[in-house]
């Protein structure tokens, strides 16, 4: 594992330590809108919610890094095929 690999994976445990946290300060029930997916609000508590964002994000960050793959890079055969 290189450094930059360590120093991101402790970087994203604080952030999850900070949604736990946060989650276990806000048990109260509050009522999330969304119009564009629901006309009634969601009604549930605020760690849920706020965990479900969180979630959200991770999820869509991650596939926005990724979505680039290995299309555009080098051959996995040492190099480019130009003649």
């Amino acid at each position: 594992m290189n450094a930059q690999t360590f120093f991101r994976t402790i970087g994203f445990l604080i952030i999850l330590f900070l949604v736990v946290y946060v989650s276990i300060e806000n048990t109260q029930i509050i009522d999330f809108r969304f119009s564009m997916l629901a006309d009634k609000p969601l009604r549930s508590s605020a760690a849920i919610i706020y965990f479900a964002m969180f979630a959200v994000g991770v999820i869509g960050g991650t596939l926005l890094h990724n979505s680039g793959g290995k299309s555009g890079g080098r051959s996995s055969e040492g190099g480019s095929k130009r003649k």
